[in-house]
């Protein structure tokens, strides 16, 4: 049985023994054994998400080599291969973006608050009825998602 050597092009920068990466022209090749198992564009974080929780759940690498290799914290690396676990490869690629977005104060919410603005409740009154803070109501009016009315 003849031994398969693992050769890697030149630009190949090792994870280790058998895995490495390599960036071409915006893409980001993973290779085993010099041949490529996954690819993704450098700005594709999901891909990139996945991608590393493939090599950790598949065996080919540890999640300390990952984290050495290409400065990841390993507790991202952690998460990102519980993720795979439990939900699956779709999970990287169609779950709902949540970052940046306020969990407190949806659009419904809103609609309730300025509603109970125009009545001429308090900010305070309408923070304690809705659960929510009144920095958050405080905030939204200074970004004009809400009129607070002044009845004299």
């Amino acid at each position: 049985m003849q031994t398969q050597l693992p050769f890697f092009p030149i630009e190949t920068k090792l994870i280790n023994d058998t895995v490495g990466f390599r960036e071409q022209d915006g893409t980001v090749y993973y290779l085993h054994n010099g041949n490529p198992i996954y690819c993704h564009s450098q700005e594709d974080r999901n891909g990139y998400r996945f991608a590393l929780a493939n090599l950790v759940v598949n065996n080919l690498c540890t999640i300390g080599e990952l984290s050495s290799s290409l400065g990841e914290r390993r507790k991202n690396i952690e998460r990102y291969a519980k993720s795979y676990r439990e939900n699956g490869t779709g999970y990287f690629f169609s779950r709902p973006e949540r970052r940046g977005q306020c969990y407190k104060m949806t659009s419904s919410k809103l609609a309730v608050v300025q509603a109970e603005l125009d009545e001429g409740l308090s900010i305070y009154r309408i923070a304690l009825n809705q659960e929510i803070s009144e920095a958050a109501i405080t905030y939204h009016i200074k970004k004009g998602n809400l009129k607070k009315t002044f009845i004299p």
